[in-house]
């Protein structure tokens, strides 16, 4: 059920050999997401419970879930453009649906990431799902 972008991203996890190479990968997708405007980096959009200083600014439009994310951290930056790629322009209704955890198994993110990391990763899908499900 994973978006055409969550697919692109797995393709390419599966050509790369080792986790260094995948670590740059996400570093890189964190990289080339736009800035999210310094206006939006609010109490109001910071999810508690990340290590990192971590923004996500969802919206909806035409009944499609999006959203605008940032971290300090560029390996969190990048977590948020794999979640991005998850959830962008996904109908609202069908968010709830999406196993973010069993999606970011696929990726081997389940193993590699530190406890920290998960929880952050736990709370931006927490994020996520909270604002879908109140839409």
């Amino acid at each position: 059920m994973a978006t055409q972008a969550f697919e692109d991203i797995a393709a390419t996890f599966e050509f790369l050999d080792d986790w260094e190479e995948r670590y740059r990968h996400v570093i890189e997708l964190g990289k080339a997401m736009p800035p999210m405007p310094d206006a939006l980096k609010a109490p109001s959009t910071k999810v508690e419970g990340c290590a990192s200083q971590v923004w996500l600014h969802p919206r909806i439009e035409n009944a499609r879930f999006d959203f605008e994310g940032d971290s300090d951290a560029l390996i969190v930056r990048g977590l948020i453009a794999v979640l991005h790629a998850l959830y962008a322009g996904v109908p609202v209704e069908e968010i709830g649906k999406i196993d973010a955890g069993a999606e970011l198994a696929r990726l081997g993110l389940d193993r590699h990431l530190s406890a920290q990391r998960s929880n952050g990763v736990r709370a931006m899908v927490t994020r996520i799902r909270d604002v879908a499900a109140a839409a």
